[in-house]
């Protein structure tokens, strides 16, 4: 019997295959499934060896366990992040860009199941997908201006789903909204309950083994032309951003303010504060 004291940590996300099915399960319940550089890294791995596998599946489901499907950014990454130098948070940038547009570029329909909450970056994730269903107890924010940052490697995508005019409110607001309005915005497309969430993204999952695999492929290559916003393009500039911003003052001050439950310092006092 192997030493509790130094065994392994559990794995952070695990690939189950049903035939053409395939279901990539984010399992941090206990961080609500937040992201750091590890668990990027393992779902960029897991992702190409799908693409690249002699069966690779016709389907991706995208799921969380737990309460929640991903509370974005693990705080604890971002506390570390917000100390470490220009080059090295550049670098940790482009490991997530890889991750979107990786998931993004698939040869193969990916739908997210959306349980809790789904901020920051879990928005990207989400919007990256083809096909999105969300619980009715989902919540959605892009709240990194509340922590002096900016929703900028993901920003492509969820402007892509959403549009920029609505982008414009809720990334400078970093106003929560529920599964309704994410179907409004188009981030997601169906709503069920939480108790039906499984059961209805693997009918729409099996639904979609039917089609044929090669010709999703190709609609999917055909779309990625024909919308042409350039996601590739504008990467760059989207990695150079928070880098940038997260070795900021403000980012510092405002990941600060959170882990110390105070306001930041910009929050400004009204005269009938008190």
């Amino acid at each position: 019997m192997s030493d509790p004291l130094f065994s392994d940590p559990p794995p952070s996300f695990r690939l189950e295959q049903h035939g053409p099915l395939a279901e990539l399960i984010l399992a941090r319940p206990a961080r609500h499934n937040a992201f750091d550089a590890e668990l990027m890294l393992g779902l960029l791995d897991c992702l190409d060896e799908l693409v690249h596998q002699e069966h690779r599946p016709h389907v991706l489901l995208l799921r969380a366990e737990g309460k929640h499907f991903c509370a974005g950014a693990d705080l604890d990454w971002m506390r570390n992040l917000a100390h470490a130098d220009f080059e090295q948070n550049r670098e940790d940038a482009r490991v997530l860009a890889r991750l979107m547009q990786t998931l993004d570029e698939l040869p193969f329909p990916t739908l997210a199941l959306v349980q809790g909450a789904a901020y920051g970056g879990a928005l990207g994730l989400i919007c990256a997908c083809d096909i999105v269903l969300a619980a009715d107890n989902a919540r959605f924010c892009l709240s990194e201006v509340s922590l002096g940052l900016v929703p900028a490697v993901i920003s492509p995508y969820v402007v892509r789903a959403m549009g920029m005019r609505q982008a414009r409110r809720y990334m400078l607001s970093a106003e929560p909204f529920d599964a309704i309005t994410a179907c409004r915005l188009n981030v997601a497309h169906l709503m069920t309950s939480p108790a039906e969430l499984l059961t209805e993204g693997r009918r729409q999952a099996l639904r979609l083994c039917r089609n044929g695999p090669q010709a999703m492929k190709e609609t999917k290559r055909l779309l990625a032309a024909i919308d042409d916003h350039g996601n590739q393009r504008h990467q760059d500039q989207t990695v150079e951003t928070i880098a940038r911003v997260r070795v900021g003052l403000e980012a510092q001050e405002g990941m600060q303010a959170f882990f110390d439950k105070r306001p930041p310092s910009w929050l400004p006092r009204f005269k009938d504060e008190t």
